[in-house]
């Protein structure tokens, strides 16, 4: 009687042993920090080129768009000065509101978040 014929073991498995999956690239979602916006408080005190000069020196405005927010602000009440992340607008807020009180002013900037 003749033997069985004899299989050679590859190494190659079965493709029910072991699934493989492919390789895909997990792209996480980094969200944009949230914004603030910074916006002057109109006063009846304080006075205008002293304003504009605040907002030359802590926004780095030219002298045309300081006069323009600062009229914006006398005519509305508000106006909103810049948008930053909400360390950096509270840090010049606090800036431009202490420069003002620094010399008697009641300069008033304040942060709220950007809709």
């Amino acid at each position: 009687m003749a033997s069985p014929p004899h299989q050679e073991h590859t190494g190659a498995r079965c493709m029910n042993d072991s699934v493989t999956k492919p390789k895909t690239k997990v792209r996480t979602k980094v969200e944009r920090p949230r914004l603030y916006k910074v916006i002057l408080v109109n006063d009846d005190f304080t006075p205008r080129d002293f304003v504009v000069m605040i907002l030359k020196a802590e926004f780095r405005m030219t002298e045309d768009q300081a006069y323009k927010v600062m009229i914006t602000a006398h005519k509305l009440g508000v106006c909103v000065v810049a948008v930053f992340t909400k360390d950096v607008a509270e840090t010049k807020a606090t800036r431009a509101t202490d420069a003002g009180r620094a010399k008697g002013y009641p300069l008033l900037f304040t942060t709220e978040p950007e809709e």
